[in-house]
């Protein structure tokens, strides 16, 4: 099992990506959990989570998430930019799963 965090702003735009890379993951076979929540509530999540995607709206943040990322050893991106306009869960997904088998 994988623990995928994704943060933005709020946790609402989000979460649409969530499904679609709750649905790319169901037709790979993929035993997952992805969430996504408000850049407030991201840092102590970050202790359940073995990769924590940004929103690219925070990418400004990402110094900051860095440190505790670093803290509880997970790796950290901002999501690109096209695969979030485009909903692309399945592009996000796979950048995820990379994240976590290189870290």
């Amino acid at each position: 099992m994988k623990n995928i965090l994704l943060a933005c702003s709020a946790g609402m735009s989000t979460s649409l990506l969530v499904t679609k890379m709750e649905e790319a993951a169901k037709t790979k076979g993929l035993d997952v959990t992805i969430w996504a929540v408000s850049q407030d509530k991201a840092t102590k999540d970050m202790e359940k989570a073995d990769v924590l995607l940004i929103g690219p709206q925070m990418r400004f943040l990402k110094k900051k998430f860095a440190k505790v990322a670093e803290e509880v050893g997970i790796p950290l991106e901002v999501i690109d930019s096209m695969a979030y306009g485009r909903l692309d869960g399945e592009s996000v997904l796979n950048r995820a799963m990379e994240l976590i088998e290189t870290y």
